[in-house]
């Protein structure tokens, strides 16, 4: 059945629809199956299925209702690409506090349309949220200024922060992990927990938490300098997220504004970001988005983009969310997933298909984290421009031949070099770890400074 009479309106002006302010705009990728009519046809059982619609005409539609149907505004078959406008109207609200919801977000836009018999694919790439709905999401609560606060930095551009994962990410017995934490602390910031550690049996939650925060006191007392913790309280259920964060507030006491709070909000979802949002709001809250690739992964044609997840994790309220390593690093991703971090780092910003401004609403720290080291670094900088961000380098820190302290300075040495604008084998003549980081990882030295070895001598050896 062909719905474009009544879902769809290519009249409609993306321009007018954006100075109406009443609407929420979505740019996909679709592709109908072959045998079942024309793109517009298809589109508009895309619409009709995401808000008011199915593939029949019932008996309960009325002109009410009609109202608040989704139209398709803009098609471009050859580029696969449909733009839809959803009203306001459409998305549930709290009835505790009337705000906004991600969980009614992605069931009207990603729901029922993405199992369709008659379309092939159909994938988000942007959304713009007009001003009225935006209002009406929590944002960030706590930002990368409050991290910058407690290592005694200037709260604007206040810099880099060097972190890692301890690796293994399992295995890892509670003493052996907190004897971890604290080398790497002699030489850097930030230790988040990997997204499967929480309480395993070999290494009690409870434990753990009493030995990292003794760890965390011992590096504090010998480097003179604050450290940062980022602990996993990701779980099914709230008032075990809630029961996890009340622990660690207790035990870290005076310290408790040097810990973050990690939550898998891909696979634990929105309520479980909201409850850490809303719960503990004066803590980082640190989006880990482990699984995602599942549905962002360029190679998937269904669900959303890694952008679309970044943007959303904005209005949930994330503080930091990982962004990759944007080609620079081990995973999935290019120079230009720098356009992911300027949408949720600045106020008005450019996505593939909107412009979006975000009205004041506090800004999202990238989190920088697979397969990056000091070798990798200048040439990530030098991409995104700037250095106002968490790295998390796990390999890159205990790869280093010279142990953690000299992986986590090397980090550091690292973004020194950038800043500098100077050329990195002259730069590492006169910083030893970062000379030593050539030696720990040849094949990024011989790929990224060929020649190297001659250049650096006895410097890294």
């Amino acid at each position: 059945m062909d719905q474009s009479a009544r879902y769809a309106n290519l009249n409609l002006k993306e321009a007018d629809l954006i100075a109406d302010g009443k609407h929420v705009l979505v740019a996909y990728k679709m592709k109908p199956k072959p045998g079942f009519g024309n793109y517009l046809a298809s589109a508009a059982h895309f619409a009709a299925e995401s808000s008011t619609g199915t593939n029949v005409e019932v008996s309960t539609t009325d002109d009410f209702t009609r109202g608040v149907d989704a139209l398709v505004y803009e098609i471009d078959e050859a580029q696969e690409v449909m733009k839809i406008a959803y009203p306001v109207e459409l998305f549930d609200r709290n009835i505790i506090d009337g705000r906004a919801m991600i969980a009614s977000f992605l069931t009207l836009t990603i729901g029922n349309n993405q199992g369709m018999g008659d379309i092939e694919y159909g994938k988000m790439h942007d959304f713009y949220v007009p001003p009225q709905y935006l209002r009406l999401f929590d944002g960030p609560s706590t930002t990368i200024k409050d991290l910058w606060r407690v290592l005694g930095r200037p709260v604007v551009d206040g810099g880099f922060i060097v972190g890692t994962i301890i690796k293994p990410k399992l295995g890892l017995r509670p003493q052996p992990f907190a004897d971890a934490c604290y080398d790497f602390w002699l030489g850097g910031d930030f230790i988040k927990n990997d997204e499967p550690q929480g309480n395993q049996t070999f290494a009690p939650f409870k434990e753990a938490v009493r030995l990292v925060n003794d760890a965390m006191v011992r590096a504090q007392d010998k480097t003179g300098q604050a450290k940062l913790f980022s602990f996993n309280i990701t779980a099914d259920d709230y008032h075990e997220m809630i029961a996890r964060g009340e622990y660690i507030l207790e035990t870290f006491g005076p310290n408790a504004d040097h810990v973050a709070f990690l939550v898998d909000g891909y696979v634990a979802g929105p309520a479980a970001i909201t409850t850490a949002r809303r719960q503990f709001p004066k803590q980082y809250l640190h989006y880990h988005r482990a699984g995602h690739g599942a549905v962002t992964s360029p190679n998937s044609k269904r669900g959303y983009t890694a952008f679309v997840l970044s943007k959303m994790a904005r209005l949930q309220g994330a503080s930091g969310i990982h962004t990759g390593t944007m080609g620079f690093g081990k995973m999935e991703g290019e120079a230009a997933d720098k356009d992911m971090a300027y949408m949720i780092t600045q106020d008005s910003a450019d996505g593939p298909f909107y412009h979006q401004e975000w009205l004041g609403m506090n800004p999202t720290t990238p989190i920088i984290s697979g397969g990056m080291n000091a070798l990798r670094m200048p040439g990530f900088f030098t991409n995104l421009g700037h250095s106002n961000l968490i790295m998390t380098a796990g390999g890159g820190a205990f790869g280093h031949v010279d142990g953690g302290v000299a992986g986590a300075t090397s980090l550091r040495q690292a973004e020194m070099c950038w800043r500098a604008g100077a050329d990195p084998i002259e730069f590492a003549k006169d910083h030893r770890e970062f000379a030593r980081a050539f030696v720990s990882f040849p094949q990024d030295a011989d790929k990224l400074f060929p020649g190297w070895r001659d250049r650096l001598g006895q410097a890294a050896a």
